[in-house]
């Protein structure tokens, strides 16, 4: 048997580092959501017990390295699973581009793996397990819009955004989720404001919403790699609404409500980048298939 699962990318309309927590990691207070830009995750049986990663990516590990991995290792231990999986990844979201997607891969494969070895388990089951990965995978479970907060993995769902197109833009290089929170220095950043993000997005409100993204980590990401400040320069100057980095970096997204523009800022991009898309936010939540 086998079967498909889809993993969408999710970008930060608003990310904020409240302290430095005693078990190393940063307490955080974000708001994400779903974008169409998705990775394909195609689950087979194995009768040998073994699970295998293929893609096609070189860029993606095949070994327990990969998220998608330990989201199976840790099912079939904890479910005393005696099959195997063979687990392909058709990799649509960049790599290492603060897009979540290896979480969102992780999340596909714990989703799928329930359906496919008949565990019965909820959705918050699921994020519970998806907390051990990483602490982006619980939100991917859910898939939809929420707040994040904890080390990311404590997730309220809320409405979806008002709707628009997101463009995106990576630049060739990448980004060290640990370089930035290691270079991070709360005393001197100015905190976004996610209170006023939340009720923007409650009352459904474009204007207000396109006036509130912010990411604290941008203090760091844009002065270590100019390549980002730059794209967001651009993205600005092209007519984007709203532009901001999302997670640790190095995408930046432009939120615009309009068709025409949208291509007029894609077009503009594509001239000095290499990876960029134009894609609706989703910002429904997952449901689990029977």
């Amino acid at each position: 048997m086998r079967l498909l699962e889809k993993a969408p990318a999710k970008i930060n309309l608003s990310l904020d580092v409240l302290h430095k927590r005693p078990d190393g990691f940063h307490e955080v207070k974000m708001i994400m959501t779903t974008i169409d830009l998705a990775d394909r995750i195609e689950l087979s049986e194995r009768k040998d017990g073994q699970i295998t990663i293929l893609s096609h990516n070189r860029y993606v590990p095949d070994d327990n390295r990969n998220l998608a991995y330990q989201a199976a290792a840790l099912l079939k231990e904890r479910f005393n699973v005696k099959q195997g999986v063979s687990i392909g990844i058709t990799k649509v979201i960049p790599v290492a581009a603060g897009l979540a997607g290896g979480s969102s891969d992780a999340a596909a494969t714990l989703r799928g793996l329930n359906r496919l070895w008949k565990l019965g388990l909820t959705l918050d089951e699921l994020a519970e397990i998806g907390a051990k990965i990483g602490s982006d995978v619980s939100f991917c479970v859910y898939g939809g819009t929420a707040l994040a907060t904890g080390r990311g993995e404590i997730v309220q769902h809320i409405p979806a955004p008002p709707h628009s197109w997101i463009v995106l833009a990576k630049p060739t290089i990448g980004v060290s989720t640990a370089e930035v929170y290691n270079n991070l220095d709360l005393s001197k950043v100015e905190h976004p404001d996610v209170e006023g993000m939340l009720a923007a997005i409650h009352e459904n409100d474009y204007d207000k919403m396109i006036g509130l993204v912010g990411n604290v980590l941008e203090s760091v990401t844009l002065k270590l790699y100019p390549e980002v400040a730059h794209i967001k320069e651009q993205m600005k100057k092209f007519g984007a609404d709203a532009v901001l980095m999302s997670g640790s970096g190095p995408t930046v997204f432009g939120i615009v409500q309009y068709d025409s523009r949208m291509h007029r800022i894609c077009n503009g991009l594509r001239g000095f980048c290499d990876q960029v898309f134009a894609v609706r936010i989703i910002g429904e939540r997952n449901n689990l298939e029977p």
